[in-house]
């Protein structure tokens, strides 16, 4: 069985009806520094399918409606994160029994909302470590373990540090954002050299005031864009090869 629709040019389209047709969902995989931890944020459900697990937030994708339009859509109605310092497509997952109640498609989406932004946040909503998940629903925790590999992966070449991080800040403090999210220490002088040499980061010309047991003030910095950027092909943030993750000292260079 065939029908038709007019399509653009006056032509016609001819649809068949035996093509299958699925519902198809956006998830949010919304990533934070916050509480020194690299935390995701996840609701937790009331109703079965997995009644009390925590969840990413998202939903259907209307007819009309294209992916990035309906996961924006859905995270202002549900969470009200409207301050993401950065959104990109990561997974899409079409595994025939991720969905107890029939086939469904998901299309995740990687956002990163940086430490010093606080959303208003619903009762049932939470910022879950990522090293320590609940219990989670479908295949949610696959697409936070992508979203994790994502973001660490393009600390390495490219300047997503930006989305991190607050506005303005000391290296100190960059060092140990940077050094959460990627779940080891690196040393700020090797880090300081990295985002010189890429020229990732400029001085505010401000300084913070000396804490109680005096020293000199730190200079405050910033990043030179808040746009995603390819700043190097090469990896140079890598983990170390023969320590345990978080190990002092490590180089990044």
């Amino acid at each position: 069985m065939t029908t038709s629709r007019p399509a653009p040019g006056g032509t016609e389209l001819t649809l068949r009806a035996d093509w299958p047709s699925y519902p198809h969902e956006v998830l949010a995989v919304v990533l934070s520094v916050r509480d020194g931890a690299l935390r995701v944020l996840l609701w937790q459900r009331e109703q079965p399918p997995f009644a009390r697990r925590w969840a990413l937030p998202g939903g259907s994708v209307n007819a009309d409606e294209r992916l990035r339009a309906a996961i924006t859509r859905q995270l202002a109605a549900k969470v009200d994160v409207r301050e993401l310092a950065h959104l990109e497509q990561l997974a899409t997952h079409s595994a025939i029994d991720r969905d107890p109640r029939g086939r469904v498609l998901a299309t995740a989406y990687l956002g990163i909302v940086p430490a010093d932004v606080s959303p208003a946040l619903p009762p049932d909503t939470a910022w879950q470590p990522v090293d320590h998940l609940p219990g989670t629903a479908f295949d949610h925790h696959y697409f936070v373990e992508a979203g994790v590999e994502r973001l660490r992966a393009k600390l390495s070449y490219t300047n997503i540090g930006f989305a991190l991080a607050p506005a303005e800040f000391t290296l100190s403090a960059l060092r140990d954002t940077v050094s959460t999210a990627l779940g080891y220490r690196v040393t700020p002088t090797n880090l300081a050299r990295v985002m010189r040499r890429r020229d990732l980061i400029a001085p505010t010309g401000a300084t913070t005031q000396s804490g109680r047991a005096g020293g000199r003030p730190a200079a405050v910095f910033r990043f030179r864009s808040r746009q995603l950027e390819v700043t190097d092909p090469f990896a140079v943030l890598k983990p170390p090869t023969a320590c345990a993750p978080r190990a002092t000292g490590t180089s990044v260079g």
